[in-house]
């Protein structure tokens, strides 16, 4: 039976390459790879989409992108012509990127196949702010892992200026997803737009806030980098226009309050009731965010 015909798809990149499909003790961004979330992009390229909305948020992934590209048929070589697996650890061995048998190459390059990427941060592919300094450790790398990585970055983005004349280095968002969002600039030809306005548009938010007396979102960890983020900024700052209070639940909370000030948020809370391992917390994410949300609710009841 044929596929039926898909013109948009969206596509999360963390069903497939996601932080929380990996036991605590297999995260190493060396070696996890992007490649299952070019699998799902060439699925529906395959089914026959016109339109790929690519959210790139949650990754395990330090690898620029190659996985997702070797995916789309793309081969990454080293000095002596041979292949090499796509993973972050091979990133400064690549002397060539063959994108001669990629069956999908020319379709995306002239737009026939178009792709945006919902991206939520604005660090650059490399350095102090890049991917590798801000958000491996996250992922499980340590202090010379980063150092390995963030080299290997440095080394992907000359290869990419020579190769296809796409300086990838410091536009915002590259660092997104393990430098993904550089990935997705390259192989896919894609526009990196701000998850957030389009997830607004896409739930007509406005409509939403004129009826309503409280915003509640969430994040994963909420600190001094969720001030480079645009998704708690961009619902706070449609928030204030309808006068509407926001209030944040999270897993981990470290940022101070001038710090949950200048997000525009009314209060935020976290959802961890005792001390616990980060694997059993992300087990346990449901009931936990379900008790911190009732304790929420009492409050707004007792008003």
């Amino acid at each position: 039976m044929p596929y039926l015909k898909m013109e948009n798809c969206f596509i999360e990149m963390a069903s497939a390459s996601g932080l929380e499909k990996l036991l605590f003790n297999e995260r190493n961004p060396l070696y996890t790879s992007s490649f299952g979330t070019g699998e799902l992009i060439k699925d529906a390229i395959d089914k026959g989409a016109e339109k790929i909305l690519l959210a790139i948020g949650g990754s395990a992934t330090n690898d620029g992108g190659i996985g997702m590209a070797a995916a789309l048929g793309y081969y990454f070589l080293d000095e002596h012509g041979s292949e090499l697996s796509p993973i972050g650890n091979h990133l400064a061995q690549i002397a060539k990127i063959d994108g001669s048998r990629c069956p999908y190459r020319v379709a995306l390059q002239t737009k026939k196949i178009s792709v945006e990427v919902l991206c939520d941060v604005n660090n650059p592919l490399y350095g102090e702010r890049g991917a590798a300094h801000v958000y491996a450790p996250q992922k499980g790398a340590t202090q010379a892992i980063v150092l390995t990585l963030d080299d290997g970055l440095r080394h992907y983005a000359r290869l990419v200026q020579q190769q296809f004349q796409i300086d990838i280095s410091p536009i915002p968002g590259a660092g997104a997803a393990g430098g993904l969002g550089a990935g997705a600039v390259t192989f896919l030809n894609a526009i990196l737009r701000p998850g957030i306005e389009v997830m607004m548009d896409y739930v007509k938010l406005e409509e939403q806030l004129s009826t309503c007396h409280l915003l509640i979102t969430g994040e994963g960890r909420i600190d001094a980098q969720s001030l480079q983020g645009k998704l708690i900024k961009g619902l706070t700052s449609k928030a204030q226009h309808f006068k509407v209070p926001v209030v944040a639940l999270c897993g981990a909370l470290q940022a101070t309050p001038t710090q949950i000030q200048d997000l525009g948020l009314q209060a935020a809370f976290s959802i961890l009731n005792a001390p616990i391992q980060l694997e059993d917390a992300l087990s346990k994410t449901a009931d936990l965010l379900t008790e911190t949300a009732f304790h929420v609710g009492r409050l707004l009841i007792s008003k």
